[in-house]
């Protein structure tokens, strides 16, 4: 719960169980190559918001299509923020997800910026327990395999003037993922963006929303064409902001760890929590703006020995070469990327003592 909660009553979820659901032998193959994003199971949660009603109609359903009105707020305005999180299989059976009030305040905060209802976090945190309660065997077992969690929150109000929407939907589905990488984690090469940005200064950057993953996939398209893997952005200013969709880290010959921070850049819970994870070991950390000529310079001189990026979704990349329309400068390859991989892994699937206080049982 965050200090901005009240406390509050659980909501009264309705069960309609999935009569097609998959029997266990489907499930099972699914679960032995599951990919990722590309199957989900066979529930998703369901909350309605309004402003005279505010949190109602609480449910689980079976995963089907979503009915909307053509004049959805969505649909003309955007009006939308989502989320990601894993829920991980623990050896003695059990089902853990990490640092889930973080995503929770994430979500609060990006409904802020969209203009709208801010989900309490003791909301949040039930409907990660409720999908697990009926959809808890699609969490595979596997290596590096998880279930993706993918809560989402749009506009569904009907009209097409300009204000905040009056009626909004809380969705949650998943998705059995299995490793991002094939063959072991590989080191990236990133275009370099110098005519599209990503965000802008005061804009949607610091918030979750489907525009800034649309306003990417053009110059991502452009980095695929250049044989690049994923795409960097710059801010106006001529500093680093991010890749498409993951932070990215800097290390430096003495120890000392910088990453981007300013308004425009979302805060990733892996970020953070790898940064954490390397102050306890002695290192310092900085969070400021970044810039460019910064980077080259510093990997030209040898003071940075080391550049990764970092999400949910992969964990941690490194990155091996920054690719633009004037130059390619190979990147470091260092060993604290891989290093703080493996530790936050462990913690993430029970391997190794949870320190912080990161993980919540969710089948219990």
């Amino acid at each position: 719960m965050t200090s901005n909660d009240t406390e509050l009553a659980p909501l009264e979820f309705s069960v309609t169980k999935n009569l097609a659901a998959r029997p266990a032998a489907q499930r099972e193959e699914v679960l032995k190559s599951p990919g990722f994003g590309t199957t989900f199971t066979d529930h998703m949660v369901d909350v309605c918001w309004s402003a005279r009603g505010g949190w109602h109609r609480p449910r689980v359903q079976p995963y089907g299509p979503i009915s909307l009105d053509p004049a959805a707020a969505v649909l003309h305005y955007g009006q939308e923020i989502f989320e990601g999180i894993k829920a991980y299989r623990h050896a003695d059976g059990s089902v853990h997800t990490f640092r889930p009030e973080k995503n929770a305040e994430r979500l609060q905060r990006s409904a802020r910026r969209l203009a709208l209802p801010k989900l309490p976090t003791e909301y949040f945190l039930q409907s990660l327990r409720e999908i697990i309660a009926v959809d808890g065997d699609w969490v595979p077992s596997g290596a590096d395999q998880s279930l993706y969690l993918r809560p989402f929150m749009f506009a569904k109000e009907a009209f097409l003037g300009v204000r905040p929407a009056q009626k909004v939907a809380y969705y949650l589905i998943a998705s059995p993922a299995g490793s991002y990488f094939t063959g072991g984690v590989k080191p990236v090469r990133i275009w370099l963006s110098e005519t599209h940005a990503r965000a802008g200064k005061g804009g949607t950057g610091a918030a979750k929303t489907g525009g800034n993953y649309a306003s990417s996939l053009l110059p991502q398209a452009e980095a695929s064409d250049k044989g690049c893997d994923q795409v960097v952005f710059l801010d106006q200013d001529g500093n680093v902001e991010e890749l498409g969709g993951m932070n990215v880290v800097f290390v430096f010959k003495d120890g000392h760890i910088v990453t981007p921070q300013s308004d425009s850049i979302l805060e990733g819970i892996t970020r953070d929590s790898l940064l954490q994870l390397a102050e306890d070991r002695g290192h310092t950390v900085e969070r400021r703006a970044f810039s460019l000529k910064e980077w080259r310079d510093g990997v030209a001189s040898g003071d940075i020995v080391e550049v990764f990026a970092c999400g949910t979704a992969a964990v941690v990349t490194p990155i091996g070469a920054l690719v633009s329309a004037g130059f390619e400068d190979a990147q470091p390859i260092g060993e604290l990327a891989l290093s703080l991989r493996e530790e936050l892994t462990d913690i993430q699937y029970g391997r190794r003592e949870d320190k912080h206080g990161w993980l919540l049982r969710l089948d219990a």
